[in-house]
């Protein structure tokens, strides 16, 4: 097994302790080409019954439920009733709401 002689370059070193100063001081931003990010998962489908509880739970309209979302008051209706199915950031929205109600009344 040959060995690989280690070269030090005194130049990436510091380039480098100098990248990780910039991120954690927030000079840096994070992206995913720079940096190892945890992702959640994609939210989960939700049936009609659990959007309608989701609703119920914060003991609001369907009107009001639709503006806390900030979709039309049909398509709120539309998912509870089962016509349509919310998809991308709408789940994400429900899967908050379902989870943790109170944020939507703080935003």
């Amino acid at each position: 097994m040959k060995k690989k002689e280690i070269q030090f370059n005194p130049d990436e070193f510091l380039k480098a302790v100098e990248g990780v100063r910039d991120h954690v001081t927030g000079k840096r931003k994070i992206t995913l080409r720079s940096t190892k990010v945890k992702l959640p998962p994609p939210a989960p489908e939700m049936a009609p019954e659990e959007i309608a509880a989701a609703r119920n739970a914060l003991n609001v309209s369907q009107t009001v439920f639709a503006r806390l979302l900030n979709v039309p008051t049909v398509t709120a209706a539309s998912w509870e009733k089962g016509r349509r199915k919310p998809s991308g950031a709408a789940l994400r929205l429900l899967q908050i709401a379902r989870k943790h109600p109170e944020a939507l009344l703080e935003a």
